[in-house]
């Protein structure tokens, strides 16, 4: 077949030659043919590829203007173009709102943190605000950024630069005559809101979530200092103390949560399950700087570097490479990422002195990109040194909850992550006593309390996995605590490591209540989730704590290949939307980079028809589309010739799928079609959504007894859309079965949606000829309209659909 095909096309291009000659006609017509079609070639050429700047263009809008008007105008290194917006107008309202915040901000620390404050020793009992005002100097936002990529379609995320340099007036007596007070304050920081779920209905926002991604900078000017030294309460009061304060309210991963409906679940607000893991290989650096010197400084020696991370609040320390400017580390490190993009890694080389260490250099890596590309391996330029680089090794770990993926290494890398929500507690008993005196006397609760009066404890959660201890903020003063916050650990071993749960009062070494929950249990729930109340040991007999915890496996995922391509005879793309409309990869076709041009190149039988030529975009005005897209039109006013459901660049403007559009009214069925009686045949399919890699699976098995569009037989293959989206890029299709009725295609697609969203889409499948009859004739010979909301897409269905075609009656 390779070489009848090979001396087909050769006669196709000799034959005109020898046609010329048999007629007498000059050379010169072949010479004229030559030149047009190579005109013709050059011209397509051209065409793909100002289509293919075009769309790079309108993806990358900012980065190109940056770096043309870099290259152009020859700024200087320092001009930089920020991505960051100035929202004047927002400073407006806020210096308008100004003096409401500060009345809110007197109530709150009166009624809310004053007693919080007295109960939290006794030595400030006597603690009160005599003076609370926050000046007439608003909070600016500096810059807002609105994120469009990476995010959930029913979500908006904004990055807000704050800067705040008040002239706040606040003073407060300690005991009299000990008193303090701040006179000045500057904070600035980058505060990320999310306004989710959006709802179709008033006030279109389900909840405002806002926290701090990093700890923000505070400096305080303190009055009162002299006073203030002699109080043993405030000699520990700092800037420190300040921030950890702020960063256990707003700075990730806790966050601050405003429901504004009822139907909003305020626990997945204020800790929603992280977006992943990420796995750091600190692997070696290179050409660092030698900062031991000796004799004075006459004589350089090398340095003694070692390596911190931090993500966070989570730290870690390398060890240290005694003299060496060329150290291999090899160590792997473990972060659990709560925003992506957002959450950097924070990377500085030091070396180690008896002294003071040497900074030998600093990186910071945004998350995002990890979670872009899945593995990053490459050297990074460290900043703040004269040289050095260092090389790191990245991968972006996804949570899942199919325990056949689990896989305990023996590395002491975590194998899974486990999320603890932690709720409130009730009737905890006031000391240790009480638990001892009502196990031996048996005394009943009211009559203790009558034979002894004791303050409500003061009381904290300590949460632990072996070596891992984790504890939560402290209640004062009660008995019923509410805690609403949110721990997460690394699982080494699920089958023989527990998570053991005690309740403390503060600064008591005996616990209130303790609960020991083993890991294995949460493999064999639903979900791998648990949300009740458990009844808390060695306690009082009514004793609970409400918490929930979610474990989650950790799987590697593999990056992209990468495929870079020169401008294609065709181009086949859609824009790079926002990453929560739902993409849609062939399984055999993995997602390219949003860097890369992919080429669509589909079988000789089902060549998609070039849109920049007009001979096609006459061929295409006379095909007609799937039943569908062919109701939608007739129903659609008469000025509108078709309906796009999806069309984000200059390229899917052009690339619409013919198969799906009903231009031409004039076009019909084959006669052969038409006069058809009886079935036109069944497809058989299975459909199933798989929870583990959030995809929609279609498995296109077989048909049989399909239409014979001739008397070998038919050639075949299968379209799919999933409804709405229909434009060329969203399209599958199968490969072609030749001359036969009965075709087995075993083809296998993925559609990377949502389980939710799944169940509110159709599926569009047709069954096609690959040989057209007419030009003008349509090519279905028979399809199905498949409503995904009416199935159960987590445990799947395979069955037969029988064929149809619109417009026609089918008679048995």
């Amino acid at each position: 077949m390779e070489f009848l095909a090979y001396f087909g096309r050769a006669a196709l291009v000799f034959y005109p030659v020898y046609l010329t000659g048999y007629l007498g006609l000059s050379v010169s017509w072949v010479l004229l043919c030559m030149v047009m079609v190579s005109w013709w070639k050059k011209n397509r050429r051209w065409k793909d590829a100002r289509f293919g700047t075009a769309v790079d263009f309108v993806e990358n809008e900012t980065h190109v203007i940056d770096r043309e008007l870099r290259s152009a105008l020859q700024m200087a290194s320092w001009v930089h173009f920020p991505d960051a917006e100035k929202v004047d107008w927002i400073n407006k309202v806020l210096e308008q709102a100004w003096p409401f915040f500060g009345m809110y901000m007197e109530k709150l620390l009166r009624e809310n943190i004053q007693p919080a404050v007295r109960l939290s020793s006794p030595a400030l009992r006597t603690f009160a605000f005599t003076k609370i005002h926050f000046g007439h100097v608003p909070l600016r936002i500096t810059g807002i950024k609105a994120y469009t990529d990476e995010v959930d379609q029913r979500e908006v995320v904004l990055d807000m630069n704050l800067s705040y340099e008040g002239d706040v007036d606040i003073d407060v007596v300690v005991k009299p005559p000990v008193t303090a007070g701040v006179k000045g304050l500057k904070l600035k920081g980058m505060l990320r809101v999310i306004l989710e779920p959006l709802i179709g209905q008033v006030p279109l926002v389900g909840g405002v979530t806002f926290f701090f991604i990093r700890r923000p900078t505070l400096q305080v000017n303190w009055t009162g200092m002299s006073n203030l030294l002699d109080s043993p309460a405030f000699s520990s009061l700092s800037e420190e103390t300040i921030l950890d304060i702020i960063a256990s309210l707003m700075v990730l991963p806790n966050r601050m949560c405003i429901p504004l409906i009822d139907q909003v679940k305020v626990d997945q607000m204020r800790f929603p399950l992280p977006r992943g893991v990420v796995r750091v290989h600190l692997l070696e650096a290179r050409d660092l700087l030698a900062k031991d010197t000796y004799m004075m400084g006459l004589v350089k020696g090398k340095s003694d570097p070692y390596a911190t991370l931090r993500v966070g609040n989570r730290h870690f320390t390398s060890r240290t490479i005694k003299e060496n400017l060329h150290p291999k580390w090899n160590e792997v490190f473990e972060f659990v990422v709560h925003e992506a993009p957002g959450q950097e890694l924070e990377l500085e080389l030091f070396d180690e002195d008896t002294d003071k260490d040497d900074l030998l250099g600093t990186y910071n890596l945004d998350f995002g990109e990890v979670k872009k590309e899945k593995e990053l391996d490459r050297w990074f330029p460290l900043e703040g040194g004269e040289s050095g680089e260092v090389h790191l090794k990245l991968q972006w770990l996804s949570l899942n909850t199919d325990s056949s993926l689990l896989c305990e290494s023996t590395d002491g890398r975590a194998c899974a992550m486990l999320s603890v929500y932690l709720d409130n507690a009730s009737n905890l008993p006031r000391d240790h006593k009480e638990i001892t005196e009502h196990q031996k006397h048996g005394r009943h609760a009211k009559e203790a309390r009558l034979t002894r009066r004791t303050p409500d404890p003061n009381s904290f959660v300590e949460f632990s996995i072996d070596k891992d201890v984790q504890k939560s903020k402290v209640v004062f003063a009660s008995k019923d605590p509410v805690w609403e916050e949110g721990f997460t650990f690394f699982v080494h071993n699920v089958k023989t490591q527990q998570l053991i749960v005690q309740v403390k009062a503060q600064e008591k070494k005996n616990p209130l209540g303790v609960l020991n929950l083993p890991l294995s249990r949460l493999v064999n729930t639903s979900d791998m989730t648990l949300d009740q109340r458990f009844q808390l040991e060695q306690s009082g007999a009514n004793s609970q704590i409400k918490l929930k915890a979610i474990l989650r496996i950790l799987t590697v995922e593999k990056p992209p290949p990468k495929i870079v391509l020169e401008p294609p005879p065709q181009v086949n793309r859609g824009s790079n939307g926002p990453a929560s409309a739902p993409s849609v990869d062939t399984a055999s076709s993995p997602a390219l980079p949003s860097n890369h041009v992919p080429a669509a190149k589909a079988p000789p039988p089902a060549r998609a028809p070039d849109f920049s030529s007009r001979s096609n975009q006459d061929y295409l005005a006379h095909r007609r589309g799937s039943f569908l897209a062919s109701e939608a039109l007739r129903s659609a006013p008469p000025s509108s010739n078709m309906r796009r459901y999806d069309s984000h660049s200059l390229l899917s403007d052009n690339s619409i799928a013919s198969s799906r559009f009903d231009l031409s009214e004039g076009a019909s069925y084959p006669e052969a079609i038409r006069n058809h009686q009886g079935s036109f045949g069944e497809i058989h399919l299975t459909v199933r959504y798989t929870s583990l890699r959030n995809k929609l699976i279609i498995l296109v098995n077989a048909c049989r007894n399909l239409f014979p569009c001739s008397d070998k037989g038919t050639d075949s293959y299968v379209r799919l859309y999933l409804l709405p989206d229909q434009t060329w890029r969203h399209r599958k299709k199968t490969h072609v079965k030749k001359r036969t009725v009965n075709p087995e295609f075993n083809d296998k697609f993925e559609f990377n949606v949502p389980l939710q969203e799944a169940q509110t889409r159709k599926l569009d499948v047709a069954v096609k000829n690959s040989k057209m009859f007419h030009s003008r004739e349509r090519k279905d010979i028979g399809m199905v309209m498949i409503d995904l909301s009416q199935m159960d897409l987590t445990k799947g269905t395979t069955e037969w659909y029988e064929l149809s075609l619109p417009g026609l009656k089918k008679s048995s």
